[in-house]
């Protein structure tokens, strides 16, 4: 199953903060400024159920204040609530974002995803006449990102083992607003999936940090495609 429109605004990937020179040296994930695990469940979730939710708040926010779209962070605190905060990737292309954060919020990113489904452009109603068959859709989303290149540091630490945090959304439903980033009518569209590489990082101490995240796609549909961002972090006191 592949879709004729919005390929590049189903690839939300790859937040990348930077601030002064990164540190040498490369550590283990879970050793890594506090990195949460990828199988432990986190402020009441699995990361494959804030996956989805990420997805839900990214697309439920209208294109011209949506974070993804934005290049400078003046938009990082759109639709924030409860105790994790979401960065937003990109569509593609770079940008390099300013976001002040709440004290005592847990971080959670993508490095890169790529979403698929009804409201997507894959199946009906954006695509009439065919049906989406779930199985279809979880099987094209895993291959779009079978082959990938991710890096990343926090606060000037390399991390690996990136490959270890990759999640494949449950199905859930998209609300758009109007004006969405899709252009498409407002209201409800499912089933969809999303399958990608996160991070979940605890709350931070108050001050500056930095986070890197770096990736691009090797292999599949969407060969080459490589996203950057930078993001100055500001922890509220």
């Amino acid at each position: 199953m592949k879709s004729g429109q919005g390929n590049w605004q189903r690839i939300v990937a790859v937040v990348v903060v930077v601030v002064g020179l990164m540190m040498a040296g490369t550590i283990p994930v879970a050793q890594a400024a506090n990195v949460i695990p990828r199988n432990e469940n986190a402020y009441g979730n699995s990361y494959g159920e804030w996956s989805a939710r990420w997805v839900q708040w990214l697309l439920s926010i209208p294109a011209a204040t949506n974070p993804a779209a934005d290049l400078t962070g003046a938009h990082c605190g759109e639709g924030q609530a409860g105790p994790v905060w979401f960065l937003a990737g990109t569509f593609g292309g770079s940008a390099t974002r300013d976001c002040t954060v709440p004290a005592g919020k847990a971080l959670f990113l993508p490095i890169i995803v790529t979403m698929w489904g009804a409201g997507v452009f894959d199946c009906e109603p954006t695509v009439p006449g065919v049906l989406c068959n779930l199985a279809a859709l979880r099987g094209i989303a895993a291959a779009s990102v079978d082959s990938v290149t991710l890096e990343a540091s926090i606060d000037h630490k390399r991390l690996k083992d990136l490959t270890g945090h990759r999640v494949q959304a449950p199905a859930y439903t998209i609300t758009y607003p109007a004006d969405n980033v899709y252009g498409l009518p407002a209201g409800i569209y499912a089933p969809n999936v999303a399958d990608g590489y996160w991070i979940m990082i605890p709350p931070l101490s108050a001050g500056k940090h930095s986070i890197h995240f770096k990736g691009e796609i090797t292999g599949g549909v969407f060969a080459g495609f490589v996203v950057e961002v930078t993001y100055h972090l500001t922890i509220e006191p």
